[in-house]
């Protein structure tokens, strides 16, 4: 760069550093009027209240009035009052009309679940189940002992569904008998 460059870029900088000090301090300070008050103040005008004092009638009316809620207050230090106890007589309506029956006991699978593999083709589980001296393998949604579908294997249980009536029983994991022993 040339010597007559640099001066010629010096002078267009100080330029631009003249209009930048002149818009940010110059035009837009508020002008002093006598008495060292801004213009923007001296264009104040007060609110008009006709009564200008505290009015303590209408504190009172609310320093009266209690907290209702059923929450806990947050302008209260303390910790809320327990729960008042509900009357027995209140708690436990008399039933009207026939009682229900109980609930039928859950179905007993005649067989025990004691293991899982996953079969690395599809990732899909396969559970063992033995019932007597049989062994059944048998895959998540297949059916067994003609009345049984797995539904789903666990890590330590069997969700099995009884088919005629469609309830569920889990069926714990539990160690296989030895039958090395013989």
């Amino acid at each position: 760069m040339s010597r007559r460059t640099e001066i010629y870029l010096l002078a267009g900088l100080l330029v631009v550093l003249a209009v930048s000090a002149y818009y940010s301090f110059g035009s837009h300070m508020p002008s002093l009027q006598g008495g060292g008050i801004p213009a923007v103040e001296a264009k104040f005008q007060p609110l008009d209240v006709q009564e200008p004092e505290l009015r303590l009638d209408l504190l009172k009316k609310l320093q009266k009035l209690e907290y209702s809620g059923s929450h806990r207050n947050i302008f209260v230090a303390a910790p809320p009052p327990p729960p008042t106890p509900v009357k027995a007589a209140e708690a436990a309506a008399p039933f009207v009309g026939p009682k229900l029956p109980p609930p039928p006991p859950p179905p007993q699978v005649p067989g025990e679940f004691f293991g899982y593999a996953t079969q690395p083709k599809n990732g899909r589980r396969v559970g063992f189940f033995t019932s007597g001296d049989d062994v059944l393998v048998v895959s998540e949604g297949g059916t067994f002992l003609s009345r049984f579908r797995l539904v789903h294997i666990g890590n330590d249980s069997a969700d099995v569904e009884e088919i005629s009536s469609g309830r569920h029983v889990q069926v714990p994991m539990v160690q296989p008998p030895d039958m090395t022993s013989n």
